[in-house]
C-alpha cells in the first residue's frame, strides 16, 4: 500500500528499537537518529514500541528526551504510553496476574534454569518489568561478547525454544504468551499483551495508516503479531541501515 501523500501527517511510522533503529542493545547511531528526526518526522508522525522498560529504551535512544522527539513512545509493548511527551497510561502484570501466580511461575523458571548447563552463565535470569517477565537463560548481566556467543549457541541448540515448550506444558492455564526477542532472552506476558497492545492507544488519533518496522517478524518473534495485524502495514527489516533504505524507498525521502 502506498502512503497517503495528501495527508502525510496522518501517517505514523512506528518503529521497533532493537535491530530496527539500533543494533541490539546498542545506542542509536547519529546517522539514523538524524535521518528519523530531519527527514521522516517533518512529514510523518513517528513512534517507538519496545519490549524493554523505559530506562533501557531511553539509554538506546540517547536520553529520556526521547518522549519529546517521538510523537508516541510505548515501552513494554505499550503497557506504558507516552504521548506528546507525557505519560498517559500504565498497566501492571503484577496487578493483572496476582502475586501468588507470579511467584509460582518464577520459582519454576529458576528451578528449571538451575538444571541447564551453558558455555557460560551470569546473573539476572528473571527481570521483572511493568508488563512482562523477561527470562534470560544466560543472564542479562553477560558481556556483549558473551551475548553474541549465546545467540549463536541458541540457534544451534534451541535453548530458549525448548524452555518455552516446557513452560507451556507446565502452565497451560495461565494465559501467557511467550515471545523470543533480542539475542539472549524471551518475554512472558498475558495473552494480548504483545506489541499489538500499543495499537489501542492509537485508536481515535485520526491516523490513516500505521507503518510498522521490525526485525523479529517471523512466528515466535516479538514483532510478529503487530507486523501481521490488519491495523498496520508491516515492513520486515534486517538492520538500522535497512530500515533507512526501506523508508527512503517507501516515502521517496
Amino acid at each position: 500500500m502506498e502512503p497517503n501523500s495528501n495527508c502525510s501527517k496522518q501517517v505514523l511510522c512506528l518503529f521497533d528499537v532493537d535491530g530496527t533503529l539500533t543494533k541490539p542493545r546498542n545506542s542509536i547511531e547519529k546517522e539514523i537518529d538524524d535521518f528519523i528526526q530531519n527527514k521522516v518526522k517533518p512529514k510523518y508522525k513517528i513512534g517507538l514500541v519496545g519490549g524493554s522498560d523505559f530506562k533501557k529504551i531511553a539509554e538506546q535512544m540517547n536520553g529520556a528526551d526521547v518522549i519529546h522527539k517521538y510523537d508516541y513512545v510505548f515501552p513494554e509493548n505499550g503497557l506504558i504510553c507516552f504521548k506528546n511527551g507525557k505519560e498517559v497510561s500504565r498497566q501492571s502484570i503484577q496487578k493483572f496476574m496476582g502475586e501468588e501466580k507470579l511467584q509460582k511461575f518464577i520459582n519454576f523458571v529458576l528451578k528449571y534454569l538451575s538444571g541447564v548447563t551453558l558455555p557460560v552463565k551470569r546473573g539476572t535470569f528473571v527481570e521483572f518489568r511493568e508488563g512482562m517477565l523477561n527470562i534470560s537463560p544466560i543472564g542479562r548481566s553477560c558481556s556483549q561478547s558473551e551475548r553474541e556467543a549465546f545467540e549463536k549457541y541458541d540457534k544451534e541448540h534451541n535453548v530458549r525454544r525448548t524452555m518455552i515448550e516446557v513452560l507451556k506444558k507446565e502452565f497451560p492455564d495461565f494465559g501467557f504468551t511467550y515471545s523470543i526477542g533480542g539475542q539472549i532472552s524471551f518475554d512472558v506476558f498475558p495473552n494480548g499483551w504483545d506489541k499489538t497492545y500499543c495499537l489501542k492507544h492509537l485508536e481515535g488519533e485520526g491516523l490513516n495508516e500505521i507503518h510498522f518496522f521490525g526485525d523479529k517478524t517471523d512466528a515466535g518473534g516479538n514483532d510478529h503479531e503487530i507486523f501481521m495485524d490488519e491495523r498496520t502495514i508491516g515492513h520486515k527489516v534486517t538492520s538500522p541501515a535497512n530500515t533507512k533504505e526501506i523508508l527512503c524507498e517507501l516515502f521517496n525521502l
